[in-house]
């Protein structure tokens, strides 16, 4: 990967996102949203989707800019698409909370707010598919490759999650007839936005980042062709048999399924995962490998609560703790572990690689200082599992406090990112040698 393959606005979706991580933590500080209100209250609503769009998905999207061209050995196709993209997005993000606080009551706005929010957000969401899709596209001859596989399957539970999403909202703006569309549908919803685009998809960019980072084996294993088989069908009957299944005779045999096969996926990206720890050659394991462990054993929790509360019957009444424990715990705490080693990889490509061997340059891991940055993941998933446990318990003032917690570990992260990007911790001798320039903040130079 070289400079011309760096992704141009990269860097102004980790930096939008980050940022609506700090607005969505600040809020559960706060006490607004779950648990001082119901789960299906407006304001639950702004917070799950500040968290699941804002975060999470303009997250991975900016990931999947710069590494999908890795995954096919291919350019990205569409890059003029790139920036409208987010620009749709963040838009209509904002159409969609000013909705839902319209719902709630705090504001009153006189147009279809809702109904502008589907439009932006399903054109973002298209513009963002249709340069990813292309790319995948453009490398059918040679074959996908497995984590580029997973990535497909991702777009595709994207594109479910995104129509679903945009019949809510156009009917809750009064522009569809009322329905019972959020009782089938959001279930569907949820496990497609959660499940498919961000899980499935984080699960295949794994497959690529760990072994390249680790330096482990990155041959392709029995559990990992498992892992996406058994995920795909599980996903399938979830987002689209089951909800026929309990339309026409109200029986959740499909979910059932869905749910063992899950649990196949999961076990297998468990055994592919040790497989990548023990196998790695890089014998000494950087912060962002050793961090991404908490998020390998969030999920795990999370899939062991999900199994015992629904033999127990007690998923409904704790379905808050399973998705904060999962987009927190699980998704948010691998997407921080790899920013923390994206942002700096990016940064040395963008800044020293044009000059390497020609000049000396100082190394991707000088550019941060991971004795000093370590605590903070620590007290970030020590705060997301009492947070967990809060939730559990019924005692919103003690989850509050781990959202403290939670937001000072994140900001602290992030200053370090921001400290990583502006060269800050690399010594004067060797920050800028002749032929390199300080990298911008929020986009990568065009060469």
């Amino acid at each position: 990967m070289n400079g011309a393959a760096l992704s141009r606005w990269t860097m102004a979706y980790f930096a939008a996102a980050f940022g609506l991580l700090i607005v969505a933590e600040a809020l559960m500080a706060c006490g607004y949203g779950f648990p001082a209100v119901a789960v299906e209250a407006p304001e639950t609503l702004v917070l799950v989707h500040v968290t699941a769009i804002g975060w999470l998905s303009l997250l991975m999207c900016g990931a999947l800019f710069q590494f999908v061209p890795v995954l096919v050995g291919q350019p990205l196709r569409g890059r003029r698409l790139v920036l409208p993209a987010l620009l749709c997005l963040l838009a209509g993000l904002a159409c969609l909370l000013a909705g839902f606080l319209s719902l709630s009551g705090v504001v009153e706005i006189g147009f279809p707010v809702l109904g502008c929010a589907a439009v932006l957000l399903a054109v973002g969401f298209a513009l963002v598919a249709t340069a990813l899709a292309r790319t995948l596209w453009s490398a059918r001859r040679t074959g996908l490759p497995m984590p580029a596989r997973f990535v497909a399957v991702g777009l595709a539970c994207l594109a479910a999650a995104v129509l679903l999403g945009a019949v809510f909202a156009l009917t809750f703006a009064g522009l569809l007839p009322t329905t019972d569309v959020v009782g089938w549908g959001l279930p569907a919803h949820a496990v497609a936005g959660f499940g498919g685009w961000l899980t499935f998809t984080a699960v295949g960019v794994s497959y690529r980042l760990l072994p390249m980072f680790m330096l482990a084996p990155e041959t392709e294993r029995a559990t990992t062709r498992l892992a996406w088989w058994s995920g795909g069908v599980a996903l399938f009957l979830a987002v689209l048999a089951a909800p026929a299944e309990r339309a026409l005779s109200g029986s959740d045999t499909s979910l059932a399924i869905a749910g063992l096969l899950g649990c196949v996926a999961l076990a297998c990206y468990g055994a592919d995962l040790v497989f990548f720890y023990r196998r790695r050659k890089r014998r000494a394991i950087e912060l962002n490998s050793r961090s991404a462990v908490g998020a390998f054993a969030c999920l795990c929790l999370t899939a062991v609560l999900a199994v015992a509360m629904a033999v127990m019957g007690e998923a409904a009444r704790h379905v808050g703790a399973l998705v904060f424990l999962a987009a927190y715990g699980w998704l948010g705490g691998l997407g921080l572990s790899q920013l923390y080693k994206i942002v700096p990889f990016l940064t040395w490509l963008e800044c020293y690689g044009p000059v390497m061997g020609r000049k000396p340059t100082p190394r991707v891991q000088d550019l941060v200082v991971e004795r000093r940055d370590g605590p903070w993941f620590i007290l970030y998933f020590a705060a997301v599992l009492g947070g967990a446990a809060a939730l559990l318990a019924g005692r919103p003032e003690l989850f509050r406090l781990a959202a403290v917690a939670m937001l000072t570990a994140t900001a602290a992260i992030g200053l370090e990112l921001v400290l990583a990007r502006r060269l800050f911790n690399v010594a004067r001798e060797k920050r800028l040698p002749e032929g390199t320039v300080r990298p911008h903040l929020f986009f990568a130079a065009q060469r």
